[in-house]
């Protein structure tokens, strides 16, 4: 666990002596030494790696280079060599995402090529405890339900896009409920792009609908209005602070989606938007002042 701590302010309140402060200061110095350290090997492996890429400018160099990076890197992992963790951390991720990149670009148009590709997303963000890479295979799970035609018809994309992400969701906030402090990280932040991927889904349905299957424009922005009130009361009992400024932000965008749909782009409905989102604004800025002054769930 690291902790910060302000050692000035502490010696002056008395809490410690300064010979104490110097010796964690000394403390201090060591890892920001071995952090510099770390960058520059990861620096100067990329670069060799980008070398390479230029002399040999193709898809299977980058497929290679990745496997290689990744490879060293999971290794360094493996046998916990603890001063170069950062090293090996930087190199797994950065190898992860040439990996994924070459192998899209060469086999992207298989389904089951997209499928492997995210489960190496998420399994390298596990390995490398990378919330970047996290994200990236919340995005590369949509690419895939997404662009599909075979599996999932265009007569039920905006449906099914939806449906499957608010599953994700679902599943990743009750993982992030069961696992290590390290891990509840990377469920919490995939399950915020989720929630991110679920409100723009619903945003292009709210705007161009479904006409196949015979759903309008309207009974997204119905569905997705009532979506975002339960999901918000929820936050706000539960003291989620993100999710209710999320829920704010797509509620706003929701909201004046309609607003200028209906009203069209004039001067009165321009300055009266704009009334409305200062309001909005200062409503958030108060629950968010009320809400630090709660003890805040873990994750939140």
């Amino acid at each position: 666990m690291k902790v910060t701590l302000d050692l000035d302010a502490l010696v002056k309140a008395g809490r410690i002596t300064p010979e104490e402060a110097e010796r964690f200061k000394g403390f201090a110095a060591a890892d920001t030494g071995a952090l510099g350290a770390n960058i520059l090997y990861a620096l100067g492996a990329t670069a060799v790696a980008c070398g390479v890429g230029a002399l040999l400018p193709t898809l299977e160099t980058l497929v290679a280079l990745g496997a290689l990076m990744f490879g060293v890197g999971l290794f360094i992992r493996m046998q916990g060599a603890t001063r170069i963790q950062i090293f090996a951390q930087i190199i797994l991720v950065i190898g992860a995402l040439a990996l994924c990149a070459g192998m899209g670009g060469l086999y992207g148009e298989s389904w089951m090529m997209r499928a492997a590709l995210t489960l190496g997303l998420a399994a390298s963000a596990v390995l490398a405890r990378s919330g970047l890479l996290a994200a990236l295979a919340v995005v590369a799970f949509t690419i895939t339900i997404t662009f599909d035609p075979e599996m999932w018809p265009p007569n039920h994309f905006l449906v099914t896009v939806i449906m499957a992400l608010a599953a994700l969701v679902l599943v990743l906030y009750l993982v992030s409920l069961r696992v290590a402090p390290e891990f509840e990280r990377l469920a919490i932040i995939a399950m915020r792009v989720a929630i991110v991927m679920v409100n723009v889904a619903f945003l292009v349905g709210s705007m161009f609908g479904e006409e196949e299957i015979g759903v309008s424009g309207g009974a997204f922005s119905l569905v997705w209005a009532l979506a975002l009130l339960a999901f918000g009361a929820w936050a706000v009992f539960a003291n989620r602070r993100w999710v209710v400024n999320s829920v704010a932000v797509f509620g706003a965008i929701h909201f004046f989606t309609q607003w200028f749909t209906v009203l069209g782009a004039q001067p009165v409905s321009i300055v009266g938007g704009g009334v409305l989102l200062i309001v909005f604004g200062l409503a958030l800025a108060r629950f968010n002042n009320w809400v630090g002054q709660r003890p805040a769930p873990a994750g939140n």
